[in-house]
């Protein structure tokens, strides 16, 4: 297989997923950062690796692949152990139904470009910010605390880590980040801190990254 090499920001959720991903599989990859606040993503030589000019972006074999969940999914493909995804049809749906709640219903919401257009076209200040994605997160994870209880072990589906826990160490960073209080979250909170005290989720937190301040 191609050498892989991943597209970054450090503080990025979605990179911040695939780098758990890349970890979980053993994988070797090369980063190569784009600083999302000084616009860097913006720049024409980067369209032809992201048209939509984002992060990430996964090059492998000379082609690009985006989108978070299309990378991890195309990962636990591409190389099939340890699985991010459970064999049965059923537990597949209940953990990508997991992911999707953090990756389509909160994150989106969330995100740098989303906060600039709040302030830059609708002038919220920050104490419309702080209401705006404490909203949505807590929508998201009062939903994803309901679904890792009823499903849930040591990690999200169980007692192997999957697409689902990739998802959500990254989103309750980010919850952090904006200050939303989490102690009505105890099944969410305790996997996280589970994954948190191991390397490979260690390794990929963004203040082990190139460029974290």
């Amino acid at each position: 297989m191609s050498a892989l090499v991943l597209h970054d920001y450090w503080r990025s959720g979605a990179c911040y997923r695939v780098r758990i991903a890349l970890g979980l599989k053993g994988l070797a990859y090369r980063q190569v950062g784009h600083d999302l606040r000084a616009g860097a993503q913006a720049d024409p030589g980067y369209a032809a690796v992201n048209p939509q000019h984002l992060v990430p972006a996964l090059e492998v074999g000379g082609q690009a692949l985006t989108q978070s969940l299309a990378i991890i999914e195309w990962l636990d493909e591409a190389y099939p152990e340890p699985r991010l995804l459970p064999t049965d049809p059923h537990g597949r749906a209940l953990v990508r139904a997991m992911a999707q709640i953090v990756c389509c219903d909160v994150h989106p919401l969330n995100n740098l470009r989303v906060l600039d257009a709040l302030r830059g076209d609708f002038g919220a200040d920050q104490a419309a910010i702080k209401a705006w994605t404490g909203r949505w997160i807590h929508e998201g994870l009062t939903a994803l605390e309901t679904q890792v209880a009823r499903h849930g072990g040591h990690f999200c589906f169980g007692d192997e880590p999957t697409l689902a826990d990739c998802c959500l160490v990254p989103q309750l960073y980010s919850a952090r980040r904006f200050e939303v209080a989490l102690g009505g979250y105890p099944a969410l909170t305790a996997i996280a801190a589970h994954c948190e005290s191991l390397d490979t989720f260690r390794r990929a937190h963004p203040d082990m990254q190139a460029g974290s301040p």
